[in-house]
């Protein structure tokens, strides 16, 4: 029985997770069409809705398909009460979970992520702070570009 499980659901998901990462990406490239700045200025109106909703329920739909069921507690925090989220270690996939459950806001990445296919469109549009390990600023200069969206009021989405 789970050798046949394995059998059908396997390969049942991989062409759901595929689908739906490319349904994704598909979103998040409308969503930075043309858009000026390209991480230096904060998405609004559509653009900003669109990244909110779509990637939102997509990734809970992913999440979803390779079997997690999370369950949120308690009332998560507007973008005036918390401009920033922490989540610890910040070392896996599972930050992706509290992104979609928290309205996808900036996150905090390695520049490299930026370059990987598919993720890359996607994270692009989450518009993140990128930390670059060969620069020896960068540290600084990530702590400068969070405490600047943090005191935006509003203009920036919430940062984890």
């Amino acid at each position: 029985q789970t050798v046949l499980q394995g059998i059908i659901l396997l390969p049942l998901r991989a062409i759901c997770i595929a689908f739906v990462l490319l349904l994704a990406w598909l979103f998040a490239s409308i969503a930075t069409f043309c858009h000026p700045g390209k991480g230096s200025v904060p998405l609004k109106g559509w653009r900003r809705r669109m990244i909110q909703t779509t990637l939102s329920s997509l990734t809970r739909t992913l999440f979803f398909v390779m079997g997690f069921q999370v369950k949120v507690k308690g009332k998560i925090a507007s973008l005036r009460e918390a401009p920033i989220f922490v989540a610890a270690p910040h070392s896996s996939f599972f930050d992706a979970i509290i992104s979609a459950l928290t309205g996808m806001p900036s996150i905090v990445s390695r520049a490299e992520n930026l370059s990987t296919p598919i993720f890359g469109t996607i994270l692009s549009s989450l518009q993140p702070v990128s930390v670059s390990r060969q620069d020896p600023d960068s540290r600084k200069n990530t702590v400068t570009e969070i405490t600047k969206r943090a005191l935006s009021r509003g203009q920036w989405p919430q940062v984890i």
